[in-house]
């Protein structure tokens, strides 16, 4: 019998992690992980990982946020509003200096197959992360790959907040994807029924046509105000809507009710930064 090879991947990273994170453990059994938007308060993260420890801000180069895919996890806490488009959720996705050619096609990256994920950006700055260490044991990867499902797992060098050195070990931050690799990677079409399907979610990534889920994008923006005012300026300045043009400050400025969206009682204190 032929032997079964997996399909090419239309995403490419380097250092991408395998399910089971081999090599992210440091000597005391301990992972990293660089939290680029609710987990950007202490506060918030604690909700998820009660048991983290070293919380702090850190530097990531390369990478830049973007809001470009829906969570179903919004349908079911009944925080997106399909009716406006503003259901989506934030990844981040690596980033090269702009040319010619490429700032032509910049809006379009997300939804063109390519080899490598990588896509074209006219600012490098680095984006401000928090970073904290937990358990790194086989439950507990195993139900972070649960909890952030949609998403490519790749191990960072993130950098020290005041000076931009590397701090020497690895973290993990959670990728974009694609609809094509999530398919075949983590959600055949039994799962993708049940998680997204239910919600009527044709589909998950390289979208164009969303705004940020209004609760979450409040709950971000408070998040960052937590970590600081570098934080804060990087999430406003740095993060952008689908379109990869306009920044989380300028869709503020356009509509600043946003920041008074509530969320619903029982995630009134959860989606509160």
């Amino acid at each position: 019998m032929a032997e079964t090879r997996p399909s090419p991947r239309v995403l490419v990273y380097e250092d991408e992690l395998n399910d089971e994170f081999t090599g992210l453990a440091d000597a005391n059994g301990l992972m990293t992980i660089a939290g680029f938007g609710s987990l950007l308060s202490e506060r918030s993260a604690r909700y998820t990982f009660p048991n983290l420890v070293n919380f702090r801000a850190g530097q990531l180069h390369g990478w830049r946020r973007v809001f470009a895919h829906t969570a179903d996890v919004f349908f079911a806490r009944g925080i997106a509003r399909p009716d406006t488009g503003e259901v989506a959720s934030l990844s981040v996705e690596r980033i090269k200096a702009a040319s010619p050619s490429a700032s032509a096609s910049a809006s379009s990256s997300a939804t063109t197959p390519t080899t490598t994920a990588t896509t074209p950006t006219a600012s490098s700055e680095p984006l401000v992360v928090s970073l904290f260490e937990v358990p790194a044991t086989a439950d507990s990867v195993a139900a972070f790959i649960a909890r952030e499902h949609e998403f490519r797992f790749v191990a960072v060098e993130p950098c020290d907040l005041l000076q931009g050195r590397p701090l020497g070990r690895r973290a993990v931050v959670c990728a974009a994807n694609t609809d094509a690799d999530y398919r075949a990677m983590r959600c055949p079409p039994q799962e993708w029924e049940r998680r997204w399907g239910v919600h009527g979610i044709q589909a998950v990534w390289g979208r164009a046509d969303v705004l940020p889920c209004r609760a979450y994008l409040r709950h971000c923006v408070l998040a960052a105000r937590s970590l600081g005012p570098q934080a804060e300026r990087s999430f406003l300045h740095a993060t952008y809507l689908a379109d990869r043009r306009t920044t989380i400050a300028e869709h503020l400025a356009r509509d600043p009710s946003i920041m008074d969206e509530r969320p619903p009682p029982a995630l009134a204190e959860r989606y509160n930064g």
